[in-house]
């Protein structure tokens, strides 16, 4: 945090500020502008704003308090109340407001991601905790972030856009990046990420293909690793290609029925594993006398040789 060079509150003319480029908050929905103005025109700004003199500068900037400003604009008062602090290098500019608004409500995800973008740049850092640290932001934060990071601007911009009603949710993109990530679908020879993106978008926009919610590409994400898993990889990925072209072609329909049963063995064989493990643990003169337990046993032998004759297995 940067250090206070004039200490105590004072007021100065409203014209004298001025946005902070590196303001991870770009975002100002009107709805809360609004609530914050009406308070403000009954008992005035209250919080004085946190600002520096930048090198060369007449004007203050803004570090805290940039809603505040907006609304005294937007009131034409003539003063707002200042705390003015020492000019911070950009790192610390950047670290300096993530610490200041860790405790408030959080920021859109979008605009955090591209100050924080800014930050690793700036002290050549990638390691996620290091960067949780220096922020005050929770690692999980910081890693869907990066995830952020990773799409092309046209995409990042679509995060940024004024409206909240024409704004593309941080989350669709987070949902999406396993999916686009996934061996199995680099992969395929059709594999090009932005008619994947793209097509993705038109489903989600237009509700195609039984798009219900975001985290519906979970779903898709599991038909993928449970078709990988099976060795049914070409399979999926001709049912990827087909269900990006087909708004059609539901969600469900890309599960491969082979690969279903492989999981549902996989899920019988670790039952079974289990099962045979407590049985050749058993000691018998201990157990000797519960009826119940040998009938059982008696009947899962019968069971399970009915099955292996049906399957054409040699029963011992």
């Amino acid at each position: 945090m940067a250090q206070i060079s004039n200490p105590g509150p004072r007021t100065v003319p409203t014209d004298s500020l001025i946005p902070n480029p590196h303001n991870p908050r770009v975002l100002f929905d009107e709805l809360p502008l609004e609530t914050l103005k009406a308070s403000i025109m009954k008992v005035g700004v209250l919080v004085p704003l946190t600002v520096f003199k930048a090198t060369g500068s007449e004007k203050y900037t803004i570090l805290d308090g940039q809603r505040r400003w907006i609304c005294a604009q937007r009131l034409h008062l003539a003063e707002v109340p200042i705390n003015e602090v020492a000019e911070p290098s950009t790192a610390q500019n950047i670290v300096t407001m993530f610490q200041i608004h860790k405790l408030r409500k959080d920021w859109e995800l979008m605009p955090t991601a591209l100050k924080l973008g800014v930050l690793m740049n700036e002290l050549d850092e990638r390691r996620d905790g290091e960067l949780a640290d220096l922020t005050g932001l929770d690692v999980a934060v910081v890693t869907r972030c990066k995830k952020l990071l990773s799409f092309e601007p046209q995409y990042q911009e679509m995060m940024l856009y004024a409206d909240p009603e024409d704004r593309v949710k941080a989350d669709f993109f987070i949902e999406l990046y396993p999916i686009l990530t996934d061996r199995v679908l680099n992969r395929a020879d059709w594999f090009n990420r932005h008619f994947i993106i793209e097509s993705f978008l038109r489903k989600y926009d237009e509700g195609a293909s039984g798009f219900r919610s975001i985290t519906d590409f979970r779903k898709i994400k599991q038909y993928i690793s449970i078709a990988r898993d099976a060795d049914r990889e070409p399979e999926i990925q001709q049912k990827l290609r087909q269900f990006l072209d087909d708004d059609k072609m539901l969600i469900s329909d890309l599960e491969i029925d082979t690969a279903r049963v492989h999981r549902e063995a996989s899920t019988l064989v670790r039952s079974l594993s289990r099962l045979q493990d407590e049985i050749e643990k058993l000691n018998t003169d201990q157990f000797i006398g519960e009826e119940d337990l040998w009938t059982h046993l008696e009947k899962l032998i019968v069971v399970i040789n009915s099955k292996l004759k049906l399957a054409e297995r040699r029963v011992p």
